[in-house]
C-alpha cells in the first residue's frame, strides 16, 4: 500500500504561518500617532495652517490694498459683518484703512519673527548647551556663567535697547534682536538634556567602539535630547509673536510701511472710545495666533513625553 504523503492546506498554512513581530516605532512616529487623535493638536495645526497661508499668499483672502486709505470716505467707518471677506467686513481704522485686509497682511510679520526667531534661538542655544553638557569642566563652566549674563537681562527691556541702535527697524532687525537675547532658554534646556542622555549605554558603546565626538553628539546623543527642545521652542514661538507685538506697540520694534499688528493696536488705542472695534480686532488676531502655538506646544509636549500619556 503506498505512504500516504500530508500535504497542508492553503487555509492549514495560513493558520500555522507564525504572525509577523511588529516593526518598533520610533519616538517621532510614535508622537505623530498620538498627536493626531488629539482635538487640540487637530484645532490648533488649522490655525497655524491658515496663519501661514496668510502670510505667504494675503492676495488670495482679500484684493484690498491695506496701506491705501481714504479719510473722506472711511474714516473709522463701522464693520459691516454682513459683508464677508470684503474690505468693509471689520470696518475701516483711523486712516481709512481697511481693517480686515491690515489683519490679513499683518500675519506675515509675525509668522516671519516667530518662526525665525525661534529657529536662530534653536540653533544657536541648541549648539551651545549641546556643547556644554557634553564636554562638562570649565567649557561648561565659562558657557553657563556667559548664559547666566544674558539670562539677567528682561528679554524685552535688552530687546528696547538693541533696536534704538538701528535707525530703520525692519523684520530682520527685530529677530536679530529676539535672537541675540533669548537663546539663553534653549541652552539650558538643552544642556541638561545631554547631561541626561550622554550617560546612557549606547553612548558609551558607542565611545568604546571608536565613534569620534562628532558623530557620538549629533548621531547618538542628539537626537535623543532634542525632544525637550522642540517642545519649548513651540511654545515659545507665541510668547515671540507677543513680544514682537509689544515693541511695535511701544513704537521701537517694526516701522510702517511695514504691517504689524502691534503698530495697529497702538493707532486704536486714540479712538478706543469711539471705535473699540480698531482695537479689538488686531488685539484678537495677535491672542489668537499666540493661543495657537501654546496649545501646539503643550500638545506636543504631552505626546513627546512618555510621563504624561
Amino acid at each position: 500500500m503506498p505512504d500516504l504523503i500530508e500535504t497542508n492546506t492553503p487555509a492549514q498554512a495560513a493558520g500555522s504561518a507564525e504572525p509577523k513581530p511588529e516593526k518598533p516605532r520610533s519616538l517621532g512616529v510614535d508622537a505623530w500617532h498620538d498627536l493626531r487623535k488629539r482635538p487640540v493638536f487637530i484645532i490648533s495645526a488649522a490655525l497655524i495652517v491658515l496663519l501661514i497661508a496668510f502670510a505667504i499668499a494675503p492676495s488670495l483672502f482679500t484684493s484690498v490694498d491695506p496701506r491705501a486709505g481714504d479719510l473722506q470716505h472711511h474714516y473709522l467707518s463701522k464693520p459691516n459683518y454682513l459683508h464677508l471677506f470684503q474690505a468693509d467686513w471689520f470696518g475701516y481704522d483711523g486712516q481709512g484703512r481697511s481693517i480686515y485686509a491690515r489683519m490679513i497682511y499683518g500675519a506675515r510679520a509675525s509668522v516671519v519673527v516667530g518662526i525665525c526667531v525661534t529657529a536662530g534661538v534653536t540653533i544657536l542655544g541648541g549648539l551651545a548647551g549641546m556643547v556644554a553638557g557634553y564636554y562638562g569642566g570649565w567649557v561648561d563652566t565659562v558657557i553657563s556663567r556667559v548664559t547666566d549674563m544674558f539670562f539677567g537681562i528682561p528679554l524685552l527691556l535688552g530687546a528696547l535697547v538693541v533696536l534704538n541702535a538701528f535707525t530703520t527697524r525692519t523684520v530682520w532687525s527685530v529677530v536679530f534682536a529676539l535672537v541675540a537675547l533669548g537663546w539663553t532658554q534653549m541652552t539650558r534646556v538643552m544642556r541638561g538634556s545631554v547631561i541626561t542622555v550622554k550617560q546612557s549605554d549606547y553612548v558609551t558603546a558607542a565611545r568604546a567602539l571608536g565613534a569620534g565626538t562628532g558623530r557620538i553628539m549629533f548621531k547618538h546623543i542628539l537626537p535623543n535630547a532634542i525632544a525637550p527642545v522642540i517642545v519649548v521652542a513651540t511654545i515659545a514661538l507665541g510668547g515671540y509673536i507677543a513680544t514682537e507685538a509689544t515693541l511695535s506697540f511701544l513704537g521701537i520694534g517694526l516701522q510702517d510701511p511695514t504691517i504689524s499688528w502691534g503698530i495697529d493696536i497702538n493707532s486704536a488705542q486714540k479712538v478706543i472710545r469711539s471705535a473699540p472695534f480698531a482695537l479689538f480686532f488686531p488685539a484678537g488676531m495677535l491672542s489668537v495666533t499666540v493661543l495657537a502655538f501654546i496649545m501646539l506646544g503643550d500638545a506636543v509636549r504631552d505626546a513627546l513625553d512618555p510621563k504624561l500619556r
